[in-house]
C-alpha cells in the first residue's frame, strides 16, 4: 500500500489574545485555514483554498481579528494574476485588503499592530480592494532584514514574538540553516533550526524547521525530530506533528501532560463561504 503522507501543520499565535490560525495542507494544492481558541482547544475550519498558502510569509494580527496570507493557484491570466497578498478577517480567506502579484518573489507581509501592516513588496503588487481601517506602513519597521523570500518575513517574525536568533550558518548541502531559541521556563529553551535548502528531505520543503529542548541547568538536549512547528504558549508547549496538534508541559524530568489537541488528517476539501 502506498505510505499516507500526513497533514502538513503550520501556526500562527496572536500576541495579545488567544485566537490562533492552523493552515493545514494536504493533498499538495488543498490548504485549510483553521480558527484556534487556545483557551478552550476549540477548532473551527474556515475556508480550503485548492493552491498554496505560503505560511512562512503569514501573520495573524496582535488582537487576532486579521490574516494576512500570501497564496498562489498559477491561474496566471485571472483577476489576481494566479498569485496574491490578501488580508481577511481570521480564520478565513475572502479578502478585505487585495493585491494582485502575478509571481511568487516577495508576497506576504507582517502586522506592524493590529491595524498597521508591512507588506514584503519587492515589486509586482497591485492594490485591487483596500480596507480603510487597515493601515498599510510605507516605511521598513524593523532593523533586521533577509531578503524578500521567506526568511525575510519568517524570520522577522519569530525574532518580533521573541524568538532570540542565535546565528546563521551554511550547511553541508550548500542551504543555509538559522537557530533560533526561546525561553520556556527557568532551565528550559526550545530551540528551532530553520533550514533553507534545495536539498531537502524527502517530504520537506525546501523551507523547514527542526525542534530540540534544551536544559541550561544540565546542558541536556532533547531532539523533538518529528515536530514540525513547535511554539511557547503561556506556561506550556504546542507542537505539531504527523498532521496533528499536541500540548504539554516542561518540569524537572523534561516533557509531560502530554495531549493532542486536535487531529487534521481526516479533513477534506470543502466549498465554505466567509460570513462577510
Amino acid at each position: 500500500m502506498p505510505r499516507t503522507v500526513p497533514a502538513r501543520i503550520h501556526v500562527l499565535l496572536a500576541s495579545e489574545s488567544s485566537a490562533a490560525v492552523v493552515i493545514r495542507r494536504g493533498p499538495s494544492r488543498h490548504t485549510a485555514v483553521i480558527g484556534w481558541d487556545r483557551k478552550t482547544d476549540q477548532f473551527k475550519v474556515g475556508q480550503w483554498l485548492y493552491g498554496r498558502i505560503y505560511e512562512r510569509r503569514c501573520d495573524l494580527s496582535p488582537d487576532g481579528r486579521h490574516l494576512i496570507y500570501f497564496a498562489m493557484n498559477g491561474r496566471w491570466d485571472s483577476v489576481v494574476k494566479g498569485s496574491w497578498t490578501a488580508i481577511s478577517r481570521a480564520p478565513y480567506l475572502k479578502a478585505l485588503t487585495l493585491f494582485a502579484k502575478g509571481d511568487c518573489w516577495h508576497g506576504g507581509g507582517l502586522f506592524v499592530s493590529s491595524h498597521e501592516y508591512w507588506l514584503n513588496d519587492g515589486y509586482g503588487h497591485e492594490k485591487q480592494r483596500d480596507d480603510a481601517r487597515l493601515i498599510q506602513t510605507k516605511t521598513y519597521p524593523w532593523h533586521e532584514a533577509y531578503g524578500g523570500e521567506c526568511p525575510g518575513v519568517y524570520y522577522v517574525r519569530l525574532q518580533r514574538n521573541g524568538w532570540a536568533m542565535k546565528y546563521t550558518a551554511p550547511d553541508s548541502a550548500g542551504g543555509q540553516v538559522a537557530v533560533f531559541e526561546k525561553r520556556v521556563s527557568a532551565h528550559w529553551q526550545l530551540r528551532k533550526i530553520a533550514h533553507a535548502t534545495v536539498h531537502h528531505p524527502v517530504g520537506k520543503g525546501c523551507y523547514f524547521d527542526e525542534h530540540e529542548l534544551w536544559n541550561s541547568r544540565t546542558d541536556e538536549t532533547v531532539t523533538c525530530p518529528t515536530w514540525e512547528w513547535a511554539e511557547v504558549d503561556g506556561g506550556r508547549i504546542v507542537w505539531a506533528q504527523d498532521g496533528k496538534l499536541f500540548a504539554g508541559h516542561l518540569g524537572a524530568k523534561g516533557l509531560g501532560s502530554v495531549k493532542e489537541l486536535q487531529d487534521f488528517n481526516a479533513l477534506h476539501f470543502e466549498k465554505l463561504e466567509a460570513p462577510y
